[in-house]
């Protein structure tokens, strides 16, 4: 077999790990495949130039392919999820006027509470509250608004999130652009290291394990390349299996940081592979275990229902068929696929596409179709479950 090649792009985040090291560490290789990388420094223009054909495939924000099928956001072409990149890797930070603000009133930045950090960051920012967030179209806008509007703070459009590609949200924060921000790492590290900011939560602490960035590419492609949507899904899962792999984060770390990728420090790089985060330029150590994932409790399987809590945010938000919505975000993420490229592999899969979302306490073992999947904790910060066939 001839190698195939395949343009690909991302934005420069850590969790555009399972792509960068699927084409470096050879995983893409075993799979007879070169990926064609190509960084995109928003994620306006990436969807565009998956949509238009510059690339075949692409990480993508999990509600982007959503909005798309739902006939928001603008995208030219249907897409469809082929693989969960990562889950979770986002952080909540503060300008550094406003963690002052929120320290003096008594907040002692724990990183891990996500009703005393929300009270807090509402008590402290008050009605004109401007949170940046890289697309109006992510996981970003939709928890901050379950978390913010959960609390108390009023419903879109009283919640002021403006959008701010990563790359920029440091220097949104410094110069006063914005008062607070939520963002893929290693971006919100940077506000950080740079003086603008202080972290105040990991994503993860509204929904911990929430679906952050997948792998989408066009309706067609996947619909004529079946063969190579097979083993692209190959190819990406055992990378995200070496991710998980704690052995593997100095490296990891060091690939990303080359300057074609991320061109940033290893060391700060790390920090989201660890879990282990510098949370206020005055040196304050948090740690969330269990940050990122890109493996582990079935990490990578494109569960509809997570396509379809994403789309009964949307349509709440945008005044659409909640019904409809749901129905037709169920065919977005293809669970199809991506359980008929790995059947042979070893790999857990479920034995079914859907399940209630939130209602994983403690890790477990789930029916599998060869033997139990292993599933971890799945809990929205507020104890609701989302249950798809119950969904209106």
């Amino acid at each position: 077999m001839s190698v195939t090649r395949i343009p690909a792009g991302y934005v420069p985040l850590t969790d555009a790990a399972p792509l960068i090291a699927a084409q470096e560490m050879g995983f893409a290789a075993e799979e007879k495949l070169a990926l064609d990388l190509h960084r995109a420094p928003s994620w306006s223009l990436l969807r565009d130039m998956l949509a238009f054909g510059q690339v075949d495939a692409a990480q993508m924000l999990a509600p982007v392919p959503v909005a798309a099928a739902l006939g928001l956001g603008g995208a030219s072409a249907p897409l469809s999820v082929l693989s969960v990149l990562s889950v979770n890797g986002t952080v909540i930070g503060v300008s550094g006027g406003l963690a002052r603000k929120m320290a003096a009133a008594g907040h002692r930045f724990f990183f891990d509470d996500a009703v005393a950090a929300g009270r807090a960051l509402i008590a402290a920012g008050g009605p004109e509250l401007r949170i940046g967030v890289p697309f109006p179209f992510s996981m970003h806008a939709e928890l901050l608004t379950y978390w913010l509007t959960g609390l108390g703070a009023g419903t879109p459009p009283d919640i002021g999130i403006r959008t701010v590609p990563p790359p920029l949200m440091a220097e949104a924060i410094r110069s006063g652009e914005i008062d607070a921000f939520c963002v893929g790492e290693p971006w919100g590290s940077m506000a950080v290291e740079q003086g603008a900011g202080a972290l105040l939560l990991p994503g993860r602490a509204i929904w911990s394990f929430a679906p952050e960035k997948v792998l989408a590419v066009r309706s067609a492609w996947a619909d004529r390349e079946p063969g190579l949507s097979g083993r692209l899904i190959r190819a990406l899962w055992r990378a995200g299996r070496w991710l998980a792999d704690p052995a593997s984060r100095g490296l990891a770390a060091e690939i990303l940081s080359a300057r074609r990728y991320l061109d940033l420090p290893a060391e700060i790089i790390e920090r989201a592979l660890s879990g282990k985060f510098t949370v206020t330029p005055q040196g304050l150590q948090r740690e969330a275990p269990g940050f990122i994932g890109f493996h582990d409790g079935a990490a990578g399987f494109p569960w509809r229902s997570q396509a379809q809590w994403i789309a009964l945010q949307l349509a709440r938000r945008n005044g659409l068929d909640r019904r409809a919505a749901l129905e037709t975000a169920g065919s977005v993420f293809r669970s199809d696929l991506y359980r008929a490229a790995l059947r042979d592999t070893g790999a857990e899969l479920p034995d079914g596409s859907s399940k209630p979302e939130g209602a994983v306490g403690a890790p477990l073992a789930a029916g599998g179709e060869s033997e139990p999947a292993g599933l971890l904790q799945n809990r929205f910060f507020d104890g609701r479950v989302f249950d798809p066939l119950a969904a209106d």
